[in-house]
């Protein structure tokens, strides 16, 4: 078997939780003495491997720590202990549109973020046509995207995002984008990348969505892995777990 795509061993996050809000300098410095006590661990030990041409899923309540997940597997974040490997680039799908300039024109904003994904200036003017033809904003693509829709700015950006010649996409409930057709287009795309050796690592409580393109499931509660396996064994326990009392969560 080949190198995972991704490798995580013994992964975890902690985050300082702040609740000073100090008025005076005495309050500051007693908080500052206990804040040991005020940490956040939102990954404990996560290790797992994902496989080239391998679609991971991962599932879980909100809270169990999936988007600090791939925070850290897009270097948004660090990890406070543990390893993270990732071979070859990275195309993340984290918050479509998130990351355009609204003065700049949807061709400026192609080449700044096809930059930011790691493509020199030629290759993004390789890739412009197939990325504006995908996002079917022709018409707009000289209009600063401030006078973009919603849906022409999420379109946009996942037709970045899978035209930068990724070897892994990391993303976040946007399996898919716009109307029915245009869905079809980027699940076709999806499965294209698969075919191509892509590696995908994806978040979602849409389990239509992780049984169409996931070939294992990951279920992370409270920052560890609890279970996995293909989606159709995993999800019945997952959606029986769901309907249960939380218990606290």
């Amino acid at each position: 078997m080949s190198d995972p795509a991704i490798h995580l061993d013994d992964l975890r996050k902690e985050f300082m939780l702040s609740h000073s809000g100090a008025a005076s300098i005495k309050t500051l410095l007693l908080w500052w003495k206990r804040r040991t006590l005020e940490r956040d661990e939102v990954l404990r030990g996560v290790t797992f491997d994902v496989h080239p041409g391998e679609c991971v899923a991962v599932l879980g309540r909100n809270g169990a720590g999936k988007s600090t997940l791939l925070g850290l597997l897009a270097r948004v974040i660090k990890p406070t202990s543990g390893e993270i490997v990732v071979r070859g680039r990275i195309a993340p799908l984290l918050e479509l549109g998130a990351g355009f300039h609204p003065d700049l024109t949807g061709v400026e904003n192609v080449f700044f973020n096809g930059v930011i994904l790691g493509l020199t200036r030629k290759e993004v003017a390789e890739r412009l046509d197939r990325i504006v033809d995908f996002a079917e904003v022709r018409r707009h693509i000289d209009a600063p995207v401030r006078t973009y829709s919603s849906g022409m700015l999420a379109r946009l950006g996942f037709a970045i995002a899978v035209h930068v010649d990724a070897d892994v996409l990391l993303i976040d409930e946007v399996l898919a984008v716009g109307d029915y057709a245009f869905e079809q287009k980027c699940y076709a795309k999806i499965e294209e990348f698969k075919r191509n050796g892509g590696t995908i690592l994806f978040v979602s409580h849409e389990m239509q969505d992780v049984r169409r393109v996931a070939d294992r499931c990951l279920w992370l509660e409270r920052g560890r892995i609890v279970d996995e396996g293909p989606p159709e064994e995993l999800i019945p326990r997952y959606e029986a777990a769901m309907a249960r009392p939380t218990e606290g969560l």
